[in-house]
């Protein structure tokens, strides 16, 4: 499965402290913790002595210790201690499954499965924005969503819904045409350019409608990114806003959300930044829940196309010609 390839969003980095934290991950459930060093580790949430959910124990002297037998587990899954037998020297194969993980962007993301024998390694998927200092970072979420990780992509995706599901904030009933765009193939996957709005309220500090220009871009099946140009006049000119939305495919049907901002806004508190971006998000969430069927259609004729769903249409193609099967129908 090529999603398994992909590096997947599981967790904030700053929840994965002392205690072990449950996750689940296209459909496994696993197991993050942080080793002596601090590094996060990934494993089956499963005690391969008698199945024990193993986010049910502690993590004591810098091993993974099961709630049930209280084995421990070291970096990497072997078992190094068996209580009922100190003198017991685990074997190679006592040992629990784990997977690859880093961390970025304020986020653990998890890899299921590594490339391909002569496969290139699968990258992070980019935030091209988090290296400019210039710019403030925040994380908004996560949101538990029952939709697939492609419609909230897709919905992410698209400016024809704003002035009826964002009316009054990125959109108005009033200004619902779309300018044309272009649409192109990228070697990460999709990017559409010279999208034009006239929205009421762009950011948290408008006092008045204007237009914006925004580009977004698909770099992976289950991520995108929106960039933003400052208006006109704006002291920023030079500097391009993004945001980030990464999510994580729980279930077919339901995934968990992160938004990453990398802002020219330093006069706001975080917690304005994310109630403005909370508001946006719980206006599209009913919507996106209300979709049938839940996974994304790929065949062309499944549902109804307009020239304004050309990022969305190619978005589709990528995902058909990714291979990606989590999702979609």
């Amino acid at each position: 499965m090529i999603e398994a390839q992909q590096w997947h969003p599981v967790a904030l980095s700053d929840v994965v402290v002392d205690a072990p934290l449950p996750v689940r991950l296209l459909d496994q459930e696993l197991v993050l913790w942080r080793d002596a060093l601090g590094q996060v580790q990934a494993f089956v949430d499963r005690c391969p002595h008698r199945g024990a959910r193993l986010s049910l124990g502690r993590v004591q002297d810098g091993q993974l210790e099961c709630p049930y037998h209280g084995w421990q587990f070291a970096s990497g899954g072997q078992c190094v201690k068996v209580p009922a037998v100190p003198a017991f020297v685990p074997p190679a194969k006592h040992c629990v499954a784990s997977y690859g993980v880093q961390e970025a962007h304020g986020l653990v993301w998890v890899q299921l499965a590594p490339a391909a024998e002569g496969q290139a390694p699968v990258p992070l998927p980019v935030f091209e924005a988090e290296a400019d200092e210039r710019l403030r970072k925040l994380n908004c979420g996560p949101y538990d969503v029952e939709a697939s990780a492609p419609r909230i992509i897709e919905n992410f995706l698209d400016m024809s819904h704003f002035g009826f599901v964002h009316e009054g904030w990125l959109g108005s009933r009033d200004a619902t045409e779309m300018s044309h765009y272009e649409v192109e193939a990228t070697e990460r996957g999709v990017k559409a350019t010279g999208c034009k709005a006239i929205q009421p309220q762009s950011n948290l500090h408008s006092t008045k409608p204007a237009e914006v220009d925004y580009s977004y871009e698909v770099t992976a099946p289950y991520t995108a990114l929106l960039t933003k140009v400052p208006e006109s006049g704006s002291s920023k000119q030079g500097w391009r806003e993004a945001i980030g939305l990464f999510v994580c495919p729980v279930t077919p049907e339901r995934s968990r959300v992160w938004f990453r901002l990398a802002v020219a806004d330093f006069d706001s508190s975080d917690e304005q930044l994310q109630q403005f971006q909370h508001t946006i998000f719980t206006q599209d969430q009913p919507v996106l829940e209300s979709q049938m069927p839940k996974p994304l259609p790929l065949d062309a004729k499944a549902e109804l196309n307009s020239p304004a769903d050309r990022m969305s249409v190619a978005y589709r193609r990528y995902l058909k010609a990714s291979g990606v099967t989590f999702g979609v129908c």
